[in-house]
């Protein structure tokens, strides 16, 4: 006969499925009837939930009205499909989070309210397939200077879902709907995680959809993201980020980049439409660099900019045209002169509008300032900043037209590093690049919706650069398809054109140097045109 076996003793009934447990609000006298205030239940959950090891709080079907709630660690907030939690509209419900400063860090200047929130919490997520709506709208002014309705306004505005320095934050599934400020954002964590998140946020200024802060190892998939502000936000020194397979559509931008020292991060196979603001946009003052960062396999679909990538020195805040973004710049930095470098754009294709409407289903509206009717792709680097290593690669785009021979003319745009409108009209209608060094242009190919009187593309100030493909539309009466000014160790290879302008590339500036021109289909235009002290002889043409 075997021996018998040695059992150990069973554990109690009460441990065996800690970590695991679900927390039915309704069990902590949630009401669900979308006028009871159901913060303190929701509360309650979360806490019993944190202090059992964690696990998950569930919102079944009904509508959960609630002020502000804390997310704690390794807590699942579950929002049924029928469920939803309704931001208060009563502004009393809410209360700042002391424990997120607003200072000590240049990007830090936003508020800090919100509907849900989360301080030094790991392993947080917030998941669907329910809602939460913010109404938002109730937290907007009819009229400048007056409270809203909600009696909060300004900075004092709740997120969605507000994060400082989690750690293993996820939000998926889930509908977030009309916030009174931005949505969702996050603030020094790390692996962050973003997926299938449909953010509709309409209803306000600074409406962002994403905003992260200074964010580690994050990743956003399958996202569509309907905003007035910026869409997704890259603030302060984000890092080892991928964004894919998503849909953006917003008034301001969409990928926005302000400060700090952003490296690595990549973003391909989304469709940007509707984006009137800049889709792409880079704003570096003194103090930041930016590495390592690209973009690929984007649609652009009716929107203005297309690609704003400035470094320099701010515009003074006296000076500068107001915005709906203005709140969320970042501040002026001091410190060494701003460096981009490593930045490429591949496989973009799609159209830019000069008309830019007010958004469908927007109850806010925004004024237009009179550069972002005729904008274009724009490289500037100004005030001892550094741009290197750019590239342009299978670019296809289809510009609106209207330029006329005054905004040609335009050679003494402001050395500034700000808003891509601020320059004023752009001189040229599809590239504008100032002060680059090593720039690579390949099969980019230009079209123009109606007639434009600016060049395709101009160089001012450009060194080291290889233009490959460049296939654009000219007007018969424009000065030149392609303008270089003072550039110098040029290689233009395989030009195409359409249409006969009067010179297919004019060359100004005693600094113009070592420029060759080679092959292509250019016939139709006289080749090369000199001005403003160019030296003849500058550009080297090979057959």
């Amino acid at each position: 006969m075997l021996p018998k076996q040695a059992h150990a003793a069973a554990p109690s009934r009460n441990d065996i499925d800690l970590g695991s447990r679900v927390y039915n609000i309704r069990s902590y006298g949630a009401k669900g009837d979308g006028v009871t205030l159901d913060t303190k239940a929701l509360q309650a959950a979360i806490d019993a939930c944190n202090h059992d090891g964690g696990g998950t709080v569930l919102v079944p079907a009904g509508t959960f009205q609630i002020g502000t709630v804390e997310l704690k660690s390794n807590v699942t907030l579950h929002i049924a499909a029928s469920g939803k939690l309704l931001g208060s509209a009563d502004g009393k419900q809410y209360h700042a989070v002391d424990a997120i400063p607003l200072s000590g860090d240049t990007t830090l200047i936003d508020g800090n309210w919100a509907l849900l929130y989360a301080v030094n919490a790991t392993n947080v997520t917030v998941e669907g397939p329910g809602t939460i709506d913010g109404q938002g709208y109730q937290f907007h002014s009819p009229v400048r200077g007056q409270k809203p309705p909600s009696g909060l306004g300004g900075n004092s505005r709740p997120y969605h879902i507000l994060a400082y320095r989690c750690e293993g934050l996820r939000v998926r599934d889930i509908d977030l709907l009309d916030c009174a400020y931005h949505s969702i954002r996050v603030i020094q964590s790390k692996r962050v995680h973003m997926d299938g998140i449909y953010i509709h946020n309409r209803v306000n200024g600074n409406n962002d959809g994403f905003h992260f802060i200074s964010a580690q190892y994050v990743t956003v998939n399958n996202c569509v993201i309907m905003c007035q502000d910026d869409a997704c936000a890259l603030f302060g020194s984000c890092q080892n980020v991928a964004i894919t397979n998503s849909i953006f559509s917003t008034r301001w931008s969409v990928f926005r980049f302000g400060g700090g020292s952003p490296r690595n991060i990549t973003v391909s196979n989304c469709v940007l439409m509707q984006v009137y603001g800049c889709p792409i946009k880079f704003q570096g003052n003194p103090g930041s660099s930016y590495e390592n960062i690209n973009f690929s396999n984007i649609t652009l679909d009716q929107v203005t900019g297309p690609i704003h990538v400035s470094v320099g020195p701010r515009q003074p805040r006296a000076n500068a045209p107001r915005t709906d973004d203005m709140a969320t710049a970042p501040r002026e930095e001091s410190g060494a002169p701003a460096v981009l470098r490593n930045v490429s754009f591949s496989n973009i294709q799609g159209t830019v509008t000069t008309d830019p409407p007010q958004l469908a289903e927007a109850k806010v509206t925004s004024g237009y300032n009179p550069g972002e009717k005729h904008s274009c792709i724009t490289l500037t680097c100004s005030g001892g900043a550094t741009m290197e290593n750019v590239s342009l690669s299978n670019i296809n785009l289809t510009f609106g037209g209207g330029g006329t021979a005054e905004d040609a003319a335009r050679r003494d745009l402001p050395e500034i590093a700000g808003e891509y409108f601020m320059m004023g009209p752009m001189p040229a209608y599809g590239l504008y690049a100032r002060g680059v060094h090593g720039l690579t242009v390949e099969n980019v190919k230009f079209r123009l919706a109606s007639s434009d009187l600016r060049p395709a593309v101009i160089f001012d100030r450009v060194v080291d650069a290889s233009i490959r493909g460049l296939n654009v539309e000219a007007d018969s009466q424009t000065e030149s398809a392609v303008r270089f000014i003072n550039s110098k160790d040029v290689l233009l290879t395989d030009p195409r054109m359409k249409g006969a302008p009067q010179a297919y590339l004019q060359v100004e500036g005693s600094g113009s140097e070592k420029i060759t021109l080679d092959g292509g289909d250019v016939a139709s235009a006289n080749l090369v045109k000199y001005a403003a002290s160019a030296s003849n002889g500058t550009v080297k043409v090979r057959a």
